[in-house]
């Protein structure tokens, strides 16, 4: 027909269209590769995971009333107190450790935090003799709010039955999940305080209890902690 003229999209565009399907191809098989590297990842690459506002790291086992164990050679134990209970008591003052020779056992007080003039006891995670006391936390219990899994341990148990105990414990996904319930059961305390402590979604300041329990930041502190009685 005159006027009119046949074009050839495919001849005129062909080099266009090899260079958009040839980066497609690249693109689908790059994420390819990295969904495959992520999957091969096994989870105890990752040293610590903070869960929620919590660190919660791999190869710890945590009692319920918030203190944690680490198995060591030889029958021997690490004891110690997690992440959410340095952040819920704030600034400790001093700590009250069991001598060593004294027998602790598990899911009854195996020492205190002191924070001003009030006392908030922890139970032990672990039954067993006391075998050594980190004598840097008695000096600089400041060191707990740093490091509380690392240089800010308590005390080492030698413990005969430390295969069963650890079986009472939490680790691994349960232990993060049981960790952020944690912080769900502060949410209803008093919520008109609570904004300050995780404001915009930052770590919690030091001292929680204190934040949201006022005067009673103690009572609060112990429950949260199962030492209310104490």
């Amino acid at each position: 027909m005159e006027g009119f003229s046949f074009v050839d999209i495919f001849a005129t565009k062909g080099i266009e269209y090899i260079i958009v399907m040839a980066f497609l191809a690249a693109f689908i098989y790059f994420s390819r590769y990295l969904g495959y590297r992520t999957a091969e990842q096994p989870e105890s690459a990752t040293e610590e995971r903070p869960v929620s506002y919590f660190r919660v790291p791999d190869g710890y086992h945590f009692h319920q009333g918030h203190s944690w164990l680490r198995k060591d050679k030889n029958s021997i134990g690490i004891v110690g107190l997690d992440d959410f209970a340095q952040k819920l008591v704030g600034k400790v003052d001093s700590v009250d450790l069991p001598r060593v020779g004294y027998h602790v056992t598990q899911g009854e007080k195996g020492w205190s935090l002191v924070s001003g003039s009030r006392s908030v006891p922890m139970l032990a995670p672990v039954s067993g003799e006391v075998v050594a006391v980190n004598q840097d936390i008695l000096r600089s219990p400041g060191i707990l709010s740093d490091d509380p899994y690392g240089k800010g341990w308590l005390f080492k148990v030698r413990s005969p039955r430390i295969e069963s105990d650890t079986r009472q414990l939490l680790s691994g996904k349960v232990a993060r999940a049981w960790m952020e319930d944690a912080l769900d059961k502060l949410r209803p305390q008093n919520p008109e305080n609570l904004g300050p402590v995780l404001a915009d979604g930052g770590f919690p300041i030091e001292g929680i209890a204190h934040a949201i329990g006022g005067e009673g930041w103690e009572k609060l502190a112990r429950t949260h902690l199962l030492t209310e009685g104490e």
